[in-house]
């Protein structure tokens, strides 16, 4: 495993299939956020739309993901008919930045590597991430674009954070130990 800097770990490796997964990724995040949800609270989801963010950030790193979550989230309201919701936009983004980067504690999906100790920093990281981007993030966006009153806003972000970290632990660590076991069976080919 060759030692990369945190700015090319925050960037992501980009090429044609980094750009061809971000957009599949910004479609599967808007179809999830629309068709594949549940209402848990006002205006806010239990979604499988938070996969995307796993598969994307362990994939691609941070920037991919938040990317795909964020411009996703856009495309969600688009496809929804609800408006335009940039506070929650920005909060999705950031939301996928922090699950994405698994590189930054060690974690390489890509070498195969998802141990107990990375599932145990994912786990923490992502309680801490989706409070962070939903109930202080969010809520300050939505009462600076949109002047909204701060105490339901909070509410909204917490429900949300409650719901996103379900759905990020629930699937998104065999899917992430999926993926790495998947990759690690690659990497032990060799050649005769």
């Amino acid at each position: 495993m060759k030692k990369e800097s945190i700015g090319k770990i925050l960037l992501g490796k980009w090429d044609t299939r980094t750009i061809v997964g971000v957009a599949i990724g910004i479609a599967l995040f808007a179809v999830l956020m629309v068709y594949g949800s549940i209402t848990v609270f006002t205006n806010t989801n239990l979604s499988l739309a938070m996969i995307v963010p796993v598969i994307v950030g362990g994939l691609f790193g941070p920037l991919p993901a938040a990317l795909a979550c964020g411009v996703g989230n856009v495309l969600a309201d688009l496809i929804g008919g609800w408006g335009f919701w940039f506070d929650w936009s920005i909060g999705n983004a950031v939301l996928g930045f922090i699950v994405g980067s698994l590189k930054l504690y060690g974690a390489n999906i890509d070498e195969g590597v998802f141990d107990v100790k990375h599932i145990i920093i994912y786990a923490v990281t992502v309680v801490v991430g989706s409070i962070f981007a939903f109930g202080i993030i969010t809520p300050i966006f939505t009462k600076i674009i949109f002047g909204g009153e701060l105490k339901i806003s909070i509410a909204q972000g917490w429900v949300a954070s409650v719901s996103n970290i379900i759905v990020l632990l629930v699937a998104g660590i065999p899917i992430l130990k999926a993926l790495a076991a998947r990759n690690a069976r690659g990497r032990d080919l060799t050649k005769e």
